[in-house]
């Protein structure tokens, strides 16, 4: 697929990402190979084939490597007021986060 060097500064704006005029014929190249691998895949017959919610949800015989929970560090009021120290705003051993939702 041929990505022009006018879409490629065009994207670059947009993501604002400062790209030099020496790497825009390669990132033409680059970003019309992703393009052209993208329609590729577009065009495979996925009918009856379920969605995953993981790649390892149907596979039995995959066992993911987990670790136990451990306590790593003292959960103390000294510790957790020097880790406090470095929050910008915290209110009774809380994070304060702004507000978001009203």
């Amino acid at each position: 697929m041929d990505i022009s060097h006018e879409n490629v500064l065009k994207l670059g704006k947009l993501t604002r990402i400062a790209i030099a005029p020496a790497a825009v014929p390669a990132l033409a190249q680059q970003l019309g190979s992703i393009l052209g691998m993208v329609h590729a895949m577009q065009s495979v017959n996925t009918a009856g084939v379920l969605p995953l919610a993981h790649p390892t949800a149907f596979a039995a015989d995959v066992s993911l490597r987990l670790r136990e929970d451990a306590v790593l560090e003292a959960g103390d009021a000294a510790s957790r007021d020097a880790r406090m120290g470095n929050a910008p705003a915290s209110e009774a051993g809380y994070f304060l986060v702004p507000r978001v939702i009203e």
